[in-house]
């Protein structure tokens, strides 16, 4: 029972950990510029769910068939991430054609090259949610400081303990060195 105990506070704390990691990541930009989304909708299902974190990375070239993010990235804008499929070069730049794979049409409006986030190099399915619901005030303490402090209040017991053990310890020693 200790060891399924032991195993799953070692869980827990990974799985803290692996929060505030991932939502710092999603805070501030990640060396080699790589970047973390949250999908907000369906219109890549059902390769990309809806709630899933995409880790996109800005790339010299885009292709025919590559899933891109684009667009304003702003506390009201949010960008979209949808498939290239078709391009087209015009006075020098790329433009390209994109649509959501549930979506029956192209997107209305075409994406210049220069408005293009980075290439979805993969998706972790519906982490965002939790990620999304992390950067508010009451999910960040329910999930993080709650968390931490229980992880916190739990070491310093462990120490507490292991402190008052070894001065039991001492105590015996002296005691049979009395007699």
């Amino acid at each position: 029972m200790q060891k399924l105990f032991k195993t799953a506070y070692i869980l827990f704390v990974v799985a803290v950990v692996t929060l505030g990691l991932l939502l710092i990541a999603s805070l501030f930009p990640i060396p080699g510029n790589y970047a973390l989304k949250i999908v907000q909708s369906g219109s890549m299902e059902p390769a990309i769910h809806t709630g899933s974190i995409v880790v996109i990375k800005p790339e010299n070239t885009y292709h025919v068939g590559d899933i891109i993010t684009f667009g304003e990235d702003t506390k009201t804008k949010v960008p979209t991430t949808h498939r290239i499929v078709s391009d087209r070069v015009e006075s020098g730049l790329f433009i390209f054609t994109t649509k959501g794979d549930a979506n029956e049409n192209a997107d209305p409006k075409e994406v210049r090259q220069s408005d293009v986030k980075g290439k979805v190099l993969f998706s972790i399915p519906y982490v965002g949610y939790l990620l999304d619901f992390a950067r508010k005030p009451l999910g960040f303490a329910l999930l993080i400081v709650v968390p931490a402090i229980v992880v916190v209040v739990d070491e310093v017991g462990s120490i507490w303990r292991e402190i008052r053990g070894r001065k039991k310890d001492r105590m015996v020693e002296s005691e049979e060195g009395e007699e």
